[in-house]
């Protein structure tokens, strides 16, 4: 229970009236918008609480109207801005969850039952009742149910009850603050869906894309290949939003949104600045919160259908120790990323889960030497051309990263040098965010420069279960399932039951033996080699918005791309005075 041992989490009238306060708060009135200048700054026009509030959440063009939550294709807006779970979670600070739809939550004694009670009066945009039929549907579609899931049952108009065969405490957070409620109304009428052209079928193949009914705080107005809009809800449950018009634009790199959010044609964002000084100079609001491994993925798994070297463990130690984490965050990350526990625990907030024995952060300097060593004792040996091969066969590595996300371009370039000096041939290359995307899902890569969603909680339980169990994975060529993030293909038996292990238990000292299992494991494995806890620079206009998340008051993880604590801020901002 968010690393807590209580089974029973009966909000208070007091806690639930704060979250609606917490969603309706902020001043009316305004000052004037944004100047008319070419691009997005023409959308940013009005005064108050009718400017446009223009965000970049890290969609590139031509953007493709998606708001399905179950789809790798989702829009952000869609998680958060028109749907959401039944409680949000702050991802920087260890506190209690906040009512959404759901206003109490308790466990039985073994964990085998969870009963939520939901918020009442709540209906979706459609004018249609939000139910207790929703809430059941929504954990028992035949897309969306977790494997765990024995059943869901609408009990009254007010209590659903979900039911496990084996304990569950662990799985809170993915139960209540990350799954999204959806309308059985609607969604039961794409179940059959189909996309010839992926192959996709059932609900993870329709798009969503015309009219999408949520209980959010915004409804979709628009959507083309360069931006979509939103308006308010005027019949959300929090309250109509005082800001009354979002747009959400596509951009294609980082330096491009830099340039806009310097001339206040970005109102929100969260991107790497190399120089956030120069923006916080011109009166922007800014918040870094590195809380999300950046790691390099790995095609780990050659009884899965990996191919390539770094199916050996012995290459990806070799490459991990042949790796300058410090000079890294130093010239990619400019000094903003923080060091990385190799057991995936977020230091600071979850060191109590550190396994004895276990190194609290990864080496930060490269050891060449060491990489050669690790090499030959496997059977490798160095070439004329300095670089180390077994059998003939090269190692030759091929590290992809998005087009236009200069700090993962600039680490991964790094990276293809510093592999080099431990005679380990890594060829560094980008490409666009959809082949990013598509590789990953099908597991046909060697290495991404890419991140791992930390966890919600403190508790690195998430990460274990979603990232490196068995069950969160497919055979390369099998698109992962909704839910399932474990894009290297790892599985490793004695991992895997540790983290079932995990699952099914309250108390502590059991879940700490289980983890100290899995960090033996993951730490020699290296399905995922660990880098930096990256920067998560956010920006805001707070000339003409108040409400935002700050250093002084993190009420939630900030980030725009954020899901479904994004929308929670959404539903708090208002016009400056």
């Amino acid at each position: 229970m968010n690393g807590r041992t209580k089974h029973r989490r009966w909000l208070t009238a007091t806690a639930a009236l704060a979250s609606i306060t917490l969603l309706m708060s902020g001043c009316a009135g305004a000052s004037a918008g944004g100047e008319d200048t070419d691009g997005a700054s023409t959308s940013a026009q009005g005064t108050g609480t009718d400017r446009e509030l223009v965000i970049w959440a890290g969609s590139q063009t031509p953007i493709t109207p998606n708001f399905n939550p179950y789809s790798v294709g989702v829009l952000h807006l869609a998680n958060g801005g028109l749907y959401e779970t039944l409680f949000a979670f702050n991802k920087v600070a260890d506190t209690e969850p906040i009512p959404m739809l759901g206003t109490g939550y308790e466990w039985n004694e073994d964990g085998t039952e969870l009963t939520v009670t939901i918020r009442e009066g709540v209906e979706w945009n459609d004018g249609e009742p939000f139910t207790t039929e929703d809430v059941a549907y929504s954990f028992t579609n035949d897309t969306g149910r977790p494997s765990y899931l024995a059943n869901a049952v609408a009990v009254d108009d007010t209590t659903v009850v979900l039911s496990f065969d084996a304990p569950q405490f662990t799985n809170e957070f993915a139960l209540l603050g990350a799954t999204y409620m959806l309308p059985e109304h609607v969604f039961n009428q794409h179940e059959d869906a189909r996309d010839d052209e992926t192959g996709l079928s059932g609900l993870v193949a329709w798009t969503n894309a015309e009219d999408p009914v949520g209980t959010g705080p915004y409804m979709l107005e628009s959507a083309g290949d360069a931006s979509y809009t939103a308006v308010a809800n005027p019949g959300y449950w929090g309250g109509e939003p005082d800001v009354k018009k979002l747009r959400y634009l596509g951009i294609d790199a980082n330096q491009s949104a830099e340039d806009l959010l310097a001339t206040g044609q970005i109102d929100w964002t969260t991107m790497f600045v190399p120089d956030p000084d120069r923006l916080t100079a011109a009166g922007l609001g800014y918040v870094n919160t590195p809380v999300d491994p950046t790691v390099l993925y790995t095609c780990a798994n050659a009884d899965r259908g990996c191919k390539g070297e770094q199916t050996d463990v012995a290459v990806r130690q070799a490459l991990s120790v042949a790796i300058d984490r410090a000079a890294i965050n130093e010239k990619a990350f400019v000094g903003l990323a923080k060091e990385i526990s190799p057991t995936f625990a977020l230091l600071g907030r979850d060191d109590k889960w550190i396994a004895d024995g276990m190194p609290h952060e990864i080496e930060q300097s490269a050891d060449p030497a060491a990489a050669g060593e690790i090499l030959q004792a496997a059977g490798y040996s160095k070439g004329a051309g300095g670089f180390y091969s077994k059998g003939g066969d090269p190692i030759e590595l091929t590290l992809t990263s998005v087009d236009g996300w200069t700090d993962y371009n600039n680490a991964a370039k790094l990276i293809e040098e510093q592999a080099a000096a431990a005679g380990i041939k890594v060829v560094a290359s980008t490409v666009s965010w959809n082949e990013f995307a598509d590789s990953r899902v099908a597991g046909e890569f060697e290495l991404i420069m890419g991140g791992v969603v930390g966890t919600s909680i403190a508790d690195p339980y998430q990460i274990y279960n979603d990232w490196f169990s068995g069950r969160s994975t497919t055979p390369v060529g099998t698109p992962l399932e909704p839910g399932q993030w474990n894009f290297s293909r790892y599985s490793n038996p004695a991992v895997n039951e540790a983290v079932k292990v995990a699952a099914g238990t309250a108390d502590e000292a059991t879940k700490a033996e289980a983890y100290a299992t899995i960090q033996e494991h993951i730490v020699s494995d290296l399905p995922y080699i660990p880098l930096v806890v990256n920067a998560s620079q956010t920006f805001f206009n707070q000339k003409n918005y108040t409400g935002w998340p700050t250093e002084e008051d993190l009420y939630v993880f900030p980030p725009a791309w954020q899901g479904p604590t994004s929308g929670l801020i959404l539903g708090k901002l208002a016009g400056s005075e």
